[in-house]
């Protein structure tokens, strides 16, 4: 029985970090496939799911430097402004977050709409 909740927890502790090992552009990909998610469902825990994958990425990817701005100190101000706009998204998918958890699927795929101005603003910056 020990043994076997051992692996369950150590199995669970692998999966759960595994945005943490991505590399930028992993993160970025899986900030796309949620944006895709969240737009086209009507499912409220498919939704809820890519919502939480997509916050995972963002934070993983606060971690990282864009190669437009490898070199930079970590104090320069490009790469505060990376930060700002990934803490930008965060804020708007936790707002999304919170209607979806209220029940308004709608109001939160409202301000999920938000998230493409945010990546098209800082793309024109960082990629």
């Amino acid at each position: 029985m020990r043994r076997t909740l051992l692996t369950l927890l150590t199995a669970s502790l692998l999966f759960s970090s595994v945005p943490a090992l991505a590399d930028l552009e992993e993160d970025m990909d899986i900030l796309k496939g949620g944006l895709r998610t969240v737009t086209k469902t009507e499912d409220p825990s498919e939704f809820k799911k890519a919502l939480t994958d997509m916050r995972g990425a963002a934070e993983d990817a606060k971690t990282q430097t864009p190669d437009k701005l490898k070199g930079q100190p970590a104090d320069s101000a490009q790469i505060k402004d990376f930060h700002a706009g990934l803490d930008k998204l965060i804020s708007q998918i936790d707002t999304s977050m919170k209607l979806a958890n209220a029940g308004d699927l709608a109001g939160a795929k409202k301000e999920a709409e938000k998230f493409a101005d945010t990546r098209n603003e800082n793309h024109k910056k960082f990629r």
